[in-house]
């Protein structure tokens, strides 16, 4: 399958040279890791949100640097981050339980607009996945968004999440070897404990059974494309279901043969729909 370009995306990401810068920027009283991909100064830009346990670096899987797939793909530029405690980003505090259940909420509607506003973007193209899709459906519903992708987003939790992230604990815990789940993400974090267990305390916390953003995606007036993989692990179709119910303009694309990351189980497709939904909408 081809891009919209008429050029498959891993042939094409290494085409044509593209402009990237890596900074670190102070918001909110920490360092964050950001990294900004040049584009169009025409098209609302791309701010890119990570899942639980990304970071800048883990939006490239399989030899696909995505966020910049995305950027050339639809002529904009990008911005990707880290959030506190990820990637090259400031550490949270030594110790367990550092995040609160609506840490999600606290990242879309305090860290992200301070984000938003040092780099001067207004109505930003968000691109989220997993946690990330959670955190831009919230400020989508507080805030003016040119559009919102949520990839395998978390409106509510489901047995199956819980159930999954507890097998990431036992894994995690576990793991010894250099192809482990903790070797893996030490490549890609600085404080890889941090990083694991602030995500993985809360989720698996009796106080996080009850979130539900269901009443705050009523709000949500902008475009919106919703994707999923059928074979999601980490989620069932309830979400896209309770979305659509909540945002009844919503499109939405329900992949084969994928999981819980559809960037990176099924990259070209994905991008197809990212790259036709904001052509339709620019």
């Amino acid at each position: 399958m081809e891009s919209r370009l008429g050029t498959p995306i891993r042939d094409e990401m290494h085409a044509i040279p593209y402009d990237i810068a890596m900074n670190l920027i102070h918001i909110n009283g920490s360092q964050l890791e950001v990294k900004q991909i040049a584009g169009s100064s025409h098209l609302a830009p791309l701010v890119f949100l990570h899942e639980g346990l990304g970071s800048v670096s883990l939006w490239t899987q399989r030899g696909l640097d995505w966020p910049q797939a995305v950027c050339k793909a639809t002529g904009r530029a990008g911005v990707v981050y880290s959030r506190r405690g990820y990637g090259q980003s400031e550490p949270v505090p030594a110790g367990r339980n550092h995040l609160q259940p609506d840490y999600m909420h606290r990242e879309a509607l305090d860290a992200l607009p301070a984000l938003l506003e040092q780099l001067q973007i207004e109505k930003p193209v968000l691109v989220g996945h997993s946690d990330g899709a959670t955190i831009a459906l919230l400020h989508a519903s507080r805030f003016a968004v040119s559009s919102c992708i949520a990839m395998a987003p978390h409106v509510l939790v489901e047995q199956v999440s819980v159930t999954a992230i507890a097998g990431a604990k036992v894994a995690f815990e576990s793991s010894e070897l250099p192809d482990g789940l903790r070797a893996r993400l030490g490549k890609h974090h600085a404080d890889v404990d941090g990083a694991f267990w602030q995500w993985n305390d809360v989720w698996l916390s009796e106080a996080f059974r009850s979130f539900d953003i269901r009443p705050e995606c009523r709000r949500i007036t902008a475009p919106l494309l919703l994707i999923q993989g059928l074979d999601d692990e980490y989620g069932t179709m309830l979400q896209l279901d309770e979305i659509a119910l909540a945002v009844p303009h919503a499109v939405q694309v329900r992949l084969a043969e994928c999981g819980h990351s559809p960037q990176r189980d099924q990259p070209q497709k994905t991008l197809e729909a990212i790259a036709d939904f904001l052509q339709a909408r620019d």
